[in-house]
């Protein structure tokens, strides 16, 4: 066998054990999903706007696969939820953009963060030695995802 074979072979095996890992805290990271009430298309506008700032109808219109008028609807009503707003671009008054309020970003915060504290319930059973080897993967794990996503 190969070293090419066995480092195959152990991704497959970090790959498993991040499945079952992924299984056993399913529950705990669907729950502010499963909670919701919104659509789906008005989940993805949250989500999409927790990554940004804000952005004009146009780009949630490109980024949904919808047109602007199907936008403007699933933004009136999470507008009228209170999830988001409205307000004039800065630099040209013709476009409008869309942003989270407090609400809509406490919204996004509780689903980015669904399960951290099963989370750290797991690394406070892990001895200091273990913390600091892991400490040090997921820092290089981090890293390697952050260049694979082309961010710094």
């Amino acid at each position: 066998m190969s070293d090419s074979d066995d480092r195959e072979e152990l991704v497959e095996r970090i790959v498993r054990l991040q499945h079952d890992l992924g299984r056993a805290w399913a529950h705990d990271r669907s729950l502010p999903v499963l909670a919701t009430t919104l659509t789906m298309q008005q989940f993805k506008v949250v989500m999409i706007l927790s990554l940004q700032d804000s952005a004009p109808g146009q780009q949630l219109a490109h980024q949904l696969g919808v047109g602007l008028g199907t936008v403007t609807g699933i933004v009136d009503r999470l507008v009228a939820r209170r999830l988001v707003e409205r307000h004039e671009d800065p630099d040209d008054r013709r476009i409008r953009r869309v942003a989270l309020t407090p609400a809509g970003q406490t919204l996004a915060d509780e689903v980015v963060h669904a399960g951290l504290s099963r989370f750290r319930a797991v690394l406070e059973l892990l001895d200091t030695e273990t913390l600091c080897t892991f400490e040090t993967v997921m820092k290089k794990f981090t890293d390697a995802a952050m260049r694979l996503t082309g961010r710094p």
